[in-house]
């Protein structure tokens, strides 16, 4: 990967490769799942959250040595279910019929993907038995030629595992113990091997280099829209929608294109995103719209809602009914009640504005003194003109009205007008400035 990080903790779909196997993993609802890690283990123990018993192979000798470690924890009579840390595609379908299939022999997943890449080659006789696995490093011209590669995964019995292991040698060109080889191992001792065909080809397909996770990650992409498809959603362009969580929708709703889902986000009824809308861990009532290259992070917004363009949404905001946060406006830690009107250019932070209020452009909440946040509280219907500076902590009851220009630092009694700037001067025998006269 030419990389720092740990190929199993780069992200798919924004989260680690690792997470996704372990999700899947997670459904057949196993006895125990143990994670071998070796290079950067603490790294990775610390990035993964799934409840899972580590085992630490402290020298990398391969894929059969590394399954190794993991013979002490387990049971002669459990079913071993063994994947690959960087193969994310792959559907608890699969797992379940290569579970299915193991028996007492083994199974293992194959697939044809048609662009076969450096996948071991499965091997079989003229009348279509399996004979083993070869490795692609391994595999002579004529072995590479062949279509049905090794997905990676395989099951069969504890006690049949650690028979077959303890017979691994490295005689390979990378010099180790592959687990691959135990395919051919028990082939030759005629017991029963399966080679169960995946749901789909690209569940075979690992993350080796950058390309390849671009690749994953369009196809993640396209699945994950034809789901929400399928559900009711129109889209302009599902290629250009990118989902990075989970996603619930509603009747109606249309997603624009280059929009980014992320986290957990519900969309309810008649939802508009348009094009290049962020909207992350968030919840959006019937009927709103969020109008181009808007952000929304950590809110709930009421039905009805219209926000943006080019707004900013950030975390704890919540916004009620019909409300409007209009082009170039902030929130963050707001709650803005129902109706209330934020159409341009302004700041509001660490504050609550009840029903009604209209907010001219240019206001701004001056929420923080240099050491620590402070609210602001305006009451129901208030009018607070363009260009106003709020200064919290600060208390503006219902029904009063700022006049645009104006500083406010004392609370504003209900019904009031708050008035706090310079007083006007106009100088009528001025002179306007001229430039001045340059020498010769």
């Amino acid at each position: 990967m030419r990389s720092k990080l740990p190929k199993v903790l780069h992200p798919l779909a924004g989260r680690p490769l690792l997470e996704h196997v372990l999700e899947t993993v997670g459904l057949l609802r196993p006895a125990g799942v143990f994670v071998v890690v070796g290079h950067q283990a603490e790294r990775v123990r610390a990035a993964i959250r799934a409840e899972v018993r580590w085992v630490r192979q402290a020298e990398q000798r391969g894929t059969g040595h590394a399954a190794a470690q993991a013979l002490p924890l387990l049971a002669e009579d459990a079913l071993a279910l063994i994947l690959c840390g960087d193969v994310p595609l792959v559907s608890s379908r699969t797992l379940r019929a290569c579970v299915a299939a193991a028996g007492d022999g083994l199974a293992f997943v194959t697939a044809r993907p048609g662009e076969s890449g450096t996948l071991g080659r499965v091997k079989r006789d003229a009348s279509g038995r399996i004979e083993g696995i070869v490795e692609f490093r391994d595999a002579l011209p004529g072995e590479r030629e062949i279509q049905e590669v090794n997905a990676g995964i395989m099951a069969l019995p504890g006690g049949l595992l650690k028979q077959l292991l303890a017979e691994v040698e490295p005689r390979n060109a990378q010099g180790e113990c592959y687990l691959t080889d135990i395919v051919g191992l028990a082939a030759a001792r005629g017991m029963a091997v399966t080679g169960v065909p995946a749901a789909s080809a690209e569940e075979a397909l690992g993350a080796n280099d950058r390309a390849e996770l671009a690749a994953l990650e369009r196809i993640w992409q396209r699945r994950a829209a034809q789901r929400l498809l399928l559900a009711g959603v129109g889209m302009a362009d599902p290629a250009r929608v990118d989902i990075r969580g989970e996603v619930r929708a509603g009747e109606d709703c249309f997603i624009d294109a280059n929009v980014l889902l992320a986290g957990k986000v519900t969309l309810g009824d008649g939802v508009y995103l348009g094009p290049g809308v962020l909207v992350e861990d968030a919840v959006l009532g019937d009927g709103v719209r969020v109008e181009a290259h808007t952000l929304v992070q950590g809110a709930r917004v009421a039905a009805h809602c219209r926000l943006g363009p080019f707004a900013r949404i950030r975390p704890g905001t919540e916004l009620g009914e019909a409300a409007q946060v209009g082009n170039f406006v902030e929130t963050k830690k707001a709650r803005l009640g129902r109706g209330v009107k934020a159409n341009h250019l302004s700041y509001l932070g660490d504050a609550e504005l009840g029903d009604g209020c209209n907010v001219g452009a240019g206001t701004i909440t001056c929420n923080y003194d240099g050491v620590a946040k402070h609210r602001t509280t305006v009451g129901e219907g208030v009018f607070l003109g363009s260009n106003s500076s709020l200064v919290a902590p600060l208390a503006i009851e219902s029904d009063a009205f700022v006049a645009a220009g104006s500083t406010i630092t004392d609370k504003v009694e209900r019904g009031e007008l708050a008035v706090a700037r310079g007083r006007q001067r106009n100088i009528r025998s001025w002179r306007r400035p001229s430039e001045p006269r340059r020498e010769e």
